[in-house]
């Protein structure tokens, strides 16, 4: 397969694996018992599949998370207003590509995470449901819209929406044998 088709897969694969969970997370805790407001919930599946996509797949996953983010804040957070959703969609790639970033530089990662320990894992998800919550609430400040507890519900959201995600593909994968 050419590169350029790879790449373009990996890129509409990321996309089409995040609407999936935007949509899953939709049915599954979009009530007044898992929605603290449109866009946090107390468990947010779609921030394990960000840092699963841009994990596995890179530049091409964020760009993905980008295109997918993007799609969800235009038509679904904030139809009347393109700044926002362009700066949302930004923070949501941006978090886990920086992650990714540092999983290279700190582990060598490799591209089938055969060596991202669950200790690792945990640390990247914990780094992850830190760094994009905070960026999303320093543009809402820099734009100067009140930052309240909602950082907070966010980094948890995120947290146990990542380890939902990473943790169930990961024990998934330890039951697919393995070539020798």
């Amino acid at each position: 397969m050419p590169l350029f088709l790879l790449h373009a897969s990996m890129v509409v694969g990321s996309a089409l694996l995040f609407l999936a969970m935007f949509v899953a997370n939709e049915w599954l805790f979009n009530s007044r018992y898992f929605s603290f407001i449109p866009g946090i919930n107390w468990i947010y599946l779609p921030a394990g599949m960000r840092l699963l996509c841009t994990l596995l797949f890179g530049g091409a996953g964020a760009i993905g998370i980008l295109i997918a983010s993007w799609l969800t804040c235009v038509l679904y957070f904030f139809p009347d207003d393109p700044v926002r959703s362009v700066a949302g969609s930004i923070a949501s790639a941006l978090a886990p590509y920086l992650v990714y970033k540092m999983a290279q530089y700190q582990y060598g990662l490799q591209p089938s995470l055969a060596n991202l320990s669950p200790t690792r894992l945990l640390l990247l998800s914990v780094v992850y449901s830190l760094a994009n919550p905070l960026l999303h609430h320093t543009w809402l400040f820099l734009h100067g819209d009140p930052v309240g507890s909602g950082i907070f519900v966010m980094m948890l959201g995120d947290f146990l929406g990542t380890l939902a995600v990473l943790y169930t593909i990961k024990g998934v994968l330890s039951f697919v044998p393995t070539a020798r």
